[in-house]
């Protein structure tokens, strides 16, 4: 009575099936292409979406301004929060409540960390709503800043100076908002 042993059992492995795994992708719907073109790695991917369409072709030294930019607005922040009275002399050659340039300096650190996050970020709306804020701002302290000249009555150099700096840095900003906000060829 010597028994055999069974023969051993025959399996067929899908996964070097090209055929199979082939439909496999195909009855779940990846692998192929979509609307936009873009093929899909997975279902998962394909649920939550690609990150790389929201991938941007970044203007050259967008970064730097937005570094350069959270930088000034920061310490110009810090010193309207620490100094409010020589911040104000310097530029005016006036004198003028301690309070209203403590208030314009919390503004500016509060627009700094907008800053500070935008340079950390790869999404293109985010990038935008950064340099809008940052826009937005600029154009509010010229508007101001005239203003401030024109009640004053007198001009000191170091008033047009920051004039002059505050129109050709809104001028940079709006050119790296318009920029951004061009449609680019898909990566």
């Amino acid at each position: 009575m010597t028994s055999k042993a069974p023969p051993p059992l025959m399996k067929k492995h899908s996964q070097t099936d090209l055929v199979s795994r082939l439909k496999t992708r195909k009855v779940l719907g990846v692998g192929g292409e979509d609307d936009d073109g873009e093929v899909h790695r997975s279902k998962i991917s394909q649920v939550l979406g690609n990150e790389m369409k929201f991938a941007v072709k970044e203007p050259l030294g967008l970064r730097v301004w937005i570094f350069l930019s959270a930088l000034l607005f920061t310490v110009t922040g810090m010193t309207a929060l620490l100094f409010p009275g020589q911040l104000y002399e310097v530029v005016f050659e006036l004198s003028t409540t301690r309070n209203a340039i403590r208030l314009y300096g919390g503004a500016l650190l509060s627009i700094s960390l907008i800053l500070w996050n935008g340079l950390y970020t790869a999404e293109k709306v985010i990038l935008q709503w950064t340099l809008f804020t940052e826009a937005g701002s600029s154009a509010v302290q010229v508007v101001v800043t005239s203003v401030s000249l024109l009640d004053v009555g007198s001009v000191s150099g170091g008033a047009l100076l920051l004039l002059l700096g505050e129109v050709v840095f809104l001028l940079i900003t709006l050119l790296y908002y318009l920029q951004l906000g061009r449609r680019n060829r898909k990566l």
